[in-house]
């Protein structure tokens, strides 16, 4: 079995060098962008399928004419190149034309999550200076809500696209139609499309803004092609014929680097699921003859737990990529639906630093060719240990370290759109004077993995400090701490994450210090004052009420034995409450619910 292993190890060397060959960095100034491929694919691969979705199919050509009849009336509208725009919209055809449209001409597009509303749609479309907001039928209310607080001008910023799934759905007073300005414009490929270099910025991709105030990631061509060239070779190995399932809001970089970014690249066709549904799965890949696939790891877990069917193991799909599928998961699902390979990947939309198992190696992030350091953190003090001339300190070969990824004119950090944000996320002088490195704020460690063709192989360990995942949403304990010190009963909060058997990430659970004059927390105006006041991936799962909260010397906040008790009772003289999955206020945690909570049987 060892030998075999070995031996597909090295039938992945062919991909390997051409990914080496297709990742060498290029100058900022070479003409290239993803709208390129795409008139590529259309003259190459015109009449091979390019997307399906709700019922409808287009072929590259198709596809390609699409796009530039939107990027024909983005011109009209009077869009050039270094313009910025906002869209929100679902997953559908409709979003992926506008997208490439908006490429060819140099256009960059920031894409809102299309769950914002109110102070927070209102940020993301501001915080990027959009000249035009495009929006699907589908969201107008979202968008009709905080129009008239936009520095945009009603009637002409505004641009409507219809949802065949509303047809009595209107563009309203206060926007135009862009389904009328693009039938009225040309297919012909725009010549802007080739004179875009991969040094502008295509995108702005936004992190999970616990606050309502997320942060814009800036994406380049670079970055986009890089992942997608990755993709595509290496980690899907999509090829024309193929055809890639996407589920994943495509407004989220897995989605759209990955799966989308692989089919422009290689020419394989899409078939696009305007949300997930775990009902829907298995006769969607069959109807639909789906090979690939992206993922999250709470998407696979569902898929798990969902009742078994006979010919579960033999649907068309054999390669999936994506990030966060836990080891309890890996091995259940790639036996139950018969996976051939999974290509695990790490990194954030706005770092410089990526990891891939291109090499199909089991419970591992893979390889990286980023120049990338694991150094050693004190997870209780929740601080980096330095030396006596404060130099970050290598871990030792196995064990696990904080992970910088050093910032170079190759491994440039492009950041956010705030530079005290982009700033924050840089520690200099780390390892030697002048040195730069982005801090992933991840925790990692080398494995043994056998033979890898020499390459070290990374196991993700955890989310460090301030920040833990849930929901598959980046969940900042600071604040979310910060927001429920202003409820009137609290004097301080230290806001951590806990594991629950069989969920996903963390959940979210506060140490509570009431002011000296309160008795008692009052749950029903606490539960609905943190309901209004967070999303809901970030509202905490536990709260426990201490006399004291524990700090550093430096007033920083412990978490470590925190974390260590999370909701054991047993372990906890305080109270502790839980706002149980599905209902709207906390309640007194009980030992039958721990119970249910440790046997992973209450619906986390």
């Amino acid at each position: 079995m060892s030998l075999l292993k070995d031996i597909a190890t090295l039938g992945q060397l062919p991909a390997l060098l051409k990914l080496k060959k297709g990742m060498t960095p290029r100058p900022a100034d070479v003409k290239d962008c993803f709208g390129a491929r795409v008139e590529a694919n259309a003259a190459n691969l015109g009449t091979h399928s390019a997307i399906v979705c709700e019922g409808r199919e287009l072929n590259w050509q198709a596809f390609n004419a699409l796009s530039n009849q939107y990027a024909n009336a983005f011109k009209i509208q009077g869009l050039v190149r270094g313009d910025t725009v906002c869209i929100m919209m679902e997953n559908r055809i409709e979003f992926l034309a506008l997208l490439v449209g908006l490429n060819k001409l140099g256009v960059t597009a920031g894409l809102l999550n299309t769950n914002l509303t109110g102070r927070s749609l209102q940020h993301c479309i501001s915080v990027i200076e959009a000249k035009k907001c495009i929006f699907g039928a589908e969201v107008m209310a979202a968008v009709a809500e905080v129009h008239e607080e936009l520095d945009l001008v009603s009637g002409a910023d505004f641009l409507f696209v219809s949802d065949a799934a509303i047809a009595d759905a209107a563009c309203p007073e206060w926007a135009l139609s862009l389904d009328d300005l693009q039938y009225a414009a040309e297919e012909n490929n725009p010549p802007e499309t080739g004179d875009n270099t991969i040094g502008q910025t295509a995108l702005y991709i936004y992190t999970s803004g616990t606050t309502g105030l997320p942060k814009a990631a800036v994406m380049s061509n670079r970055r986009y092609l890089m992942s997608a060239d990755m993709s595509g070779t290496a980690g899907l190995k999509t090829k024309p014929g193929n055809r890639i399932y996407l589920c994943l809001p495509l407004y989220h970089a897995t989605g759209l680097l990955l799966g989308v970014g692989s089919s422009l690249t290689s020419g394989a066709g899409m078939f696009v699921r305007r949300k997930f549904s775990a009902s829907a799965f298995r006769s969607d890949i069959r109807d639909n003859k789906c090979t690939h696939m992206v993922y999250i790891g709470e998407l696979c877990r569902y898929l798990t737990n969902i009742p078994e069917e006979t010919g579960d193991a033999s649907i068309p799909l054999h390669s999936i990529m994506g990030n966060g599928m836990r080891p309890d998961i890996w091995m259940n699902f790639k036996q139950r639906y018969g996976i051939k390979r999974v290509c695990e990947i790490y990194g954030a939309s706005e770092g410089n630093v990526a990891f891939a198992n291109l090499m199909n190696k089991d419970l591992t992030v893979g390889m990286t060719s980023a120049d990338v350091v694991l150094v050693q953190y004190d997870v209780d003090q929740d601080e980096i240990i330095r030396d006596n001339e404060g130099r970050c300190i290598e871990v030792r070969k196995g064990d696990a370290g904080l992970l910088l990824g050093k910032i170079t004119p190759d491994t440039i950090f492009e950041g956010y759109t705030d530079p005290n944000a982009t700033e924050g996320k840089i520690l200099r002088n780390a390892l030697n004077d002048g040195d730069a490195w982005f801090n992933t704020g991840d925790l990692m460690r080398v494995v043994d993995v056998g033979f890898a063709l020499g390459y070290d192989h990374f196991q993700f360990v955890d989310r460090i400090g301030d920040t833990f995942r849930w929901k598959s949403e980046n969940v900042s304990t600071n604040e979310v701490g910060e927001i429920i010190n202003g409820f009137d009963q609290v004097k301080f909060c230290n806001v951590f994450g806990v594991e629950i058997p069989g969920a996903d990430g963390r959940a979210g659970m506060a140490s509570i210090t009431l002011k000296d004059d309160v008795s008692a927390l009052d749950l029903e105006r606490f539960s609905s004052f943190v309901r209004d006041v967070l999303p809901s991936y970030a509202v905490p799962v536990f709260l426990r009420i201490d006399e004291d909260i524990d700090v550093t010397g430096t007033f920083k906040m412990l978490k470590g034995d925190l974390r260590k008790q999370g909701y054991d009772i047993e372990q906890i003289d305080e109270p502790v409450y839980v706002m149980k999955n599905g209902e709207s206020v906390y309640t007194n945690l009980e030992a039958d619910y721990v119970e249910a909570l440790n046997a992973a049987n209450a619906g986390f």
